[in-house]
């Protein structure tokens, strides 16, 4: 199809050169990446230069997928271990008393912590 050189070109839009590509072509050249991908490879799909999808094997994307939780239950146990390290048996001990305190005990215990700071 020629296109018709009266038509004034859509705003912001250049005219495209056309391209003719078969679906058997296309197909086969679809396949041709998915084997790739399933046997390890990592495909970037890119337009204009910059990459804009990514075909992945599925053991690629869950090692991915997983990496961040990995790392948080990595720093959750470091995170306690350093607790554990900076609780001393007396700091426990003032810790379970102020949680069976009552209102009042925690209300005497908070003024006597205000006038020993000044």
């Amino acid at each position: 199809m020629k296109p018709n050189p009266n038509s004034a070109p859509v705003a912001g839009i250049g005219r495209a050169q056309a391209s003719s590509v078969t679906a058997t072509d296309a197909k086969n050249e679809f396949g041709r990446i998915l084997e790739r991908v399933i046997q390890g490879d990592v495909m970037f799909i890119t337009r204009h230069g910059a990459a804009k999808a990514v075909l992945m094997p599925v053991e690629e994307y869950t090692a991915l997928s997983r990496a961040g939780e990995i790392q948080l239950d990595r720093m959750t146990g470091e995170f306690d271990a350093l607790l554990l390290r900076m609780q001393t048996p007396k700091s426990r001990a003032g810790m379970k008393a102020a949680f069976r305190a009552s209102p009042k005990q925690l209300g005497k215990a908070a003024v006597a912590a205000a006038r020993a700071r000044g």
